[in-house]
């Protein structure tokens, strides 16, 4: 692959990410929920090497949290592959 196709793919990744993240907001806007469901959220924030995990509960943080070391395996295999 060289580097043309690679940033191909990253612009397509970025659109596609706008794109589900706008379908899931106007997909919640008219989806009713039932009465008395409860809404669980989660996420990671990447900063370089450091995760910032967050959750509304401690089931959420464990799933960020394994979400986080995923993605820092993800990482240092796409940086460190030309060394190997």
């Amino acid at each position: 692959m060289n580097t043309n196709s690679l940033i191909i793919v990253g612009i397509i990744l970025i659109i596609l990410g706008i794109f589900i993240i706008f379908a899931a907001s106007i997909m919640s806007i008219f989806t009713k929920t039932k009465e008395g469901a409860e809404v669980k959220t989660g996420g990671v924030i990447m900063l370089g090497p450091i995760p910032i995990i967050f959750g509304s509960d401690r089931g959420m943080a464990i799933i960020g949290f394994l979400m986080a070391i995923i993605l820092m395996i993800v990482a240092y295999i796409l940086f460190y592959r030309s060394i190997l």
